[in-house]
């Protein structure tokens, strides 16, 4: 088990890099940080602009290979250099960094446990009224563009904030500014501004979850030992929870490592139409002021996240399934 870890963490390592140099890439090759400059009334002149990119280590007329020498000279020690605004891109993603973190670790979570366990279930009761229930939602959540349901969800937070008179459902921002209190209070403004976001994430991961585990469910209570298990007077369910559970979940370990670049990729939008100041705006921002640096720390933090996400599943895999941890 260590050995499968270890050489899982090293093949993470290898792939972190290999992220690091192609994000730095496109994004040196795409992007115009000339532009946010030149744009400027009044338009600074080209002397000042040249200069001002050489600073901040975007001048796109040097080679790309003597950039990205420098930035990762510097990302080594820890300095992911500065923004396009003159800003530590360290400093900017270490305060961004905790609001995604937390948005995509309650929305993940949550998502996928309700995801699994709801595919189980339905698949337990196979063709019947929340069986199909299930279906329609996952299928109507899932042909929703993510933006388009967080926009229905502040639309019917907005609702009921009007029909209750007051500002019952927060839906803006990661906190209410200026608010006076004990660390309690914070914390339950916190949990309150975190719902609605928490659960644009979750529905996605529910409704992609439970159709892949709704079918590992019922190839699995289709095998022989379960149908033994049910002739000798077991439930579909008690014969499922006693003998195939854990042959149920095996492919869902694969299938979760996948699944979170499509949540990560929600998540981007999520925080943009609720406000908050993650990851997901941070990237929007930068990628209209063409700021590389900005664009490439956040590309590193999701490659590590589905790096992260795909090291649980290897090992989740490995406990559920002993084979795999042979030599």
């Amino acid at each position: 088990m260590v050995f499968l870890i270890a050489r899982r963490l090293v093949r993470c390592m290898v792939l972190f890099l290999v992220s690091l140099v192609l994000s730095y890439a496109l994004a040196s090759t795409a992007l115009d940080p000339r532009a946010y400059f030149e744009d400027r009334r009044p338009a600074p002149s080209a002397r000042v602009v040249d200069r001002e990119l050489a600073r901040l280590g975007m001048d796109d007329r040097a080679p790309l290979p003597e950039r990205f020498a420098h930035w990762a000279d510097r990302a080594v020690h820890g300095d992911l250099g500065r923004t396009i605004d003159d800003q530590s891109v360290s400093a900017e993603f270490g305060r961004r960094i905790g609001v995604s973190v937390r948005l995509l670790l309650v929305g993940t979570v949550a998502g996928t446990a309700v995801g699994t366990l709801a595919g189980m279930w339905a698949a337990v009761r196979r063709g019947g009224l929340g069986d199909r229930a299930l279906a329609g939602f996952s299928f109507a959540v899932l042909c929703v563009p993510t933006f388009v349901l967080a926009l229905l969800l502040k639309t019917g937070a907005l609702a009921v904030n009007r029909a209750a008179g007051g500002n019952v459902v927060k839906y803006t921002g990661e906190h209410t500014p200026g608010l006076q209190g004990d660390w309690s209070v914070h914390l339950r403004d916190t949990a309150a501004h975190l719902v609605l976001p928490a659960l644009c994430v979750a529905l996605a991961a529910i409704a992609l979850y439970s159709r892949y585990q709704r079918a590992a469910t019922l190839d699995v209570l289709a095998a022989d030992h379960l149908r033994t298990a049910r002739a000798k007077g077991l439930t579909p369910g008690r014969a499922l929870l006693r003998h195939g559970l854990r042959i149920s979940l095996v492919p869902m370990t694969v299938f979760f490592s996948f699944g979170v670049l499509t949540l990560v990729t929600g998540a981007v939008f999520t925080e943009r139409v609720f406000g908050w100041p993650g990851m997901g705006s941070w990237l929007i921002d930068s990628v209209e002021k063409g700021d590389v640096n900005s664009v490439v720390a956040v590309n590193g933090f999701a490659a590590a996240v589905v790096l992260l996400a795909g090291l649980v599943a290897d090992v989740l895999h490995a406990l559920l399934d002993p084979r795999v941890r042979r030599p």
